[in-house]
C-alpha cells in the first residue's frame, strides 16, 4: 500500500477525512483537505460525497467495497502517480514512457485541467499531437488511393484512376512512367531554351535577325503540347477544380503554358509590328523557366523535399543571425577598407557603398578579384574579414544539419506508422466481414 505523506499542520475533523482508492491494483490513502484544493476533480467529489449514496459513487468509480471503505478504479497507476502531484505541487509532470495521448485521457477522467501541465510536457504533447495529425493525413491520402474501386459510377472510377495516374507517381508503373516523361520534358524544354540563345545555333530570318533554329522550335512546340495535355487531364480529373486552379504550382503551370499560345496567336494574326513581338518573346523566355518549378511537384510525396523545407523553416533564427552578423561585418570592413585605401593613388575603393561589393565577395570567400586592397593595412583588413566570414558561415551549419536529420528520421517513422495503421484497418475490416458472413 502506498500512503501519501501527510503535511505537518493542524486540521479540523472534516479536513482530516481520508479515502482509500485502488488504482489498477495499487492501493493509496489520500487526504481530503488536499483533494479539496481542486474541488471539481473526481477525487474531491468522491471525498465529499456520502458513502451511502450508491448512485453517486457508482458514477464516480468502478467499484466500492463498503467494508474496507475502498474505491476501485480500473485505470493506469503510473499515470495516476503523476496526476496526484497536482494536489501537492499545483502542476503535473508526465514521466517518460507514458503515452501522452493516454495521459491526457487520464487527466480528463480525473477531471484535471491541462493547464496544470508543466511547460516541457505541454511542448512535448504539442509535438506528439502534430505527429498524430501528420499520420492521420498520410493515412487519409493512402485511403483515398484505395478508393478507386469503391467509386459508385464508372465515370467516378475513371476520374479517380486518371487522377492517380497524373498526380501520384508511386501508385502504379504507368503513373511513374508519366511522371518520368513529364520530368524529362521539363529538362528538354529548359535545355532547348538555353541552347536557343547560342549565336552559333541560331539562324538568320528574312529581316537579317538571329532567331531560334526551326528544329529547336519544333522540340519546344512538342514539349508545350505535352504540358498542355498534361494540365488539361489533371484539371479534368481533379476532385476540386477550383482548388486545383488556385494552387500555386498549378498557377505556375498555367503561366508557363499560356505565353506560348499568346505569341502563337499574335503571330498568326499578323500583329508582330504593333505588339513588338521581339519584346514579347523575351518575356516568354523568362516565363518558360518557371516550368522548372514543376520538378518540385514530382517530389511532393518525397520525405527529402519535406525535410529540406522543414530544416530551412526551423533554422530561420540561425539564418537570421547569420545575415545580421554578415551585414554588420560587411558594413564595418567595407568602411575600414575605404578609409585604409584612400592613401593609395590607384585605389579601387571609390566609396563605401562600392566597397560593400568587395566585403560581400570577401566574407563569402568568393573573391572575384575585380576589386582588391593595395595597402598593407587594407590587406590585413581583408584577411580579418575573410576569417570572420568563414566563422560566420560555419556557425549555423550544425543546427541546420541537425534539423534536417531529425525531421528526415521523423518522416520515415511517420510514413511507416501510417502504412501499418492502414494495414491494421484492412485486417480489422476483413475480420468484421468474416464475422458478418458467419452470422
Amino acid at each position: 500500500m502506498w500512503t501519501i505523506p501527510r503535511p505537518n499542520y493542524r486540521r479540523d475533523e472534516t479536513a482530516q477525512a481520508e479515502i482509500a482508492v485502488n488504482i489498477g491494483g495499487v492501493r493509496l490513502v489520500l487526504l481530503g483537505d488536499m483533494l479539496n484544493r481542486y474541488p471539481e476533480s473526481r477525487l474531491a467529489e468522491l471525498a465529499n460525497c456520502s458513502t451511502d449514496n450508491d448512485e453517486v459513487i457508482s458514477s464516480l468509480c468502478d467499484d466500492f467495497d463498503p467494508n474496507r471503505k475502498e474505491f476501485y478504479f480500473d485505470r493506469d497507476p503510473d499515470a495516476f502517480k503523476c496526476i496526484i502531484d497536482v494536489y501537492y505541487f499545483d502542476e503535473v509532470h508526465m514521466k517518460n514512457g507514458i503515452c501522452p495521448i493516454c495521459f491526457i485521457k487520464e487527466m480528463e477522467f480525473w477531471k484535471i485541467d491541462q493547464c496544470v501541465l508543466d511547460e516541457c510536457c505541454k511542448s512535448y504533447l504539442s509535438e506528439k499531437e502534430e505527429e498524430l495529425t501528420e499520420i492521420s493525413n498520410k493515412v487519409k491520402v493512402i485511403l483515398e488511393d484505395l478508393e478507386v474501386e469503391r467509386c459508385v459510377t464508372r465515370s467516378q472510377r475513371c476520374q479517380r484512376f486518371l487522377w492517380r495516374l497524373m498526380e501520384k507517381p508511386e501508385s502504379s508503373l504507368p503513373a511513374r512512367v508519366i511522371a518520368i516523361a513529364s520530368f524529362l520534358s521539363i529538362l528538354i524544354s529548359a535545355v532547348v531554351m538555353c541552347v536557343g540563345t547560342i549565336p552559333e545555333v541560331q539562324v538568320t530570318d528574312a529581316e537579317g535577325k538571329l532567331v531560334e533554329h526551326p528544329t529547336l522550335e519544333a522540340i519546344e512546340t512538342a514539349c508545350m503540347m505535352w504540358f498542355t495535355t498534361e494540365y488539361l487531364l489533371r484539371l479534368a480529373s481533379s476532385p476540386n477544380k477550383l482548388h486545383f486552379a488556385l494552387s500555386l504550382m498549378n498557377v505556375i503551370d498555367f503561366m508557363a503554358i499560356i505565353p506560348f499560345y499568346v505569341v502563337l496567336s499574335l503571330t498568326y494574326l499578323g500583329t508582330t509590328s504593333m505588339m513588338e513581338l521581339a519584346n514579347v518573346q523575351q518575356a516568354v523566355q523568362a516565363l518558360r523557366i518557371m516550368r522548372i518549378a514543376r520538378i518540385f511537384k514530382l517530389a511532393r510525396h518525397s520525405s527529402g523535399l519535406q525535410t529540406l523545407t522543414y530544416a530551412l523553416k526551423n533554422s530561420l533564427k540561425e539564418l537570421g543571425l547569420l545575415l545580421m552578423y554578415m551585414s554588420v561585418g560587411i558594413f564595418v570592413f567595407s568602411a575600414l577598407a575605404y578609409t585604409m585605401e584612400q592613401s593609395h593613388p590607384e585605389t579601387l575603393f571609390r566609396s563605401i557603398p562600392q566597397s560593400f561589393w568587395w566585403a560581400i565577395i570577401t566574407m563569402t570567400t568568393v573573391g572575384y578579384g575585380d576589386i582588391y586592397p593595395k595597402t598593407t593595412l587594407g590587406k590585413c583588413n581583408a584577411a580579418v574579414s575573410f576569417l570572420c566570414g568563414v566563422i560566420a558561415i560555419a556557425l549555423p551549419i550544425h543546427p541546420i544539419i541537425n534539423n534536417f536529420v531529425v525531421f528526415y528520421n521523423k518522416q520515415k517513422v511517420l510514413e511507416t506508422t501510417a502504412k501499418h495503421q492502414v494495414e491494421l484497418m484492412e485486417l480489422k475490416s476483413g475480420k468484421d466481414m468474416r464475422r458478418k458472413s458467419r452470422n
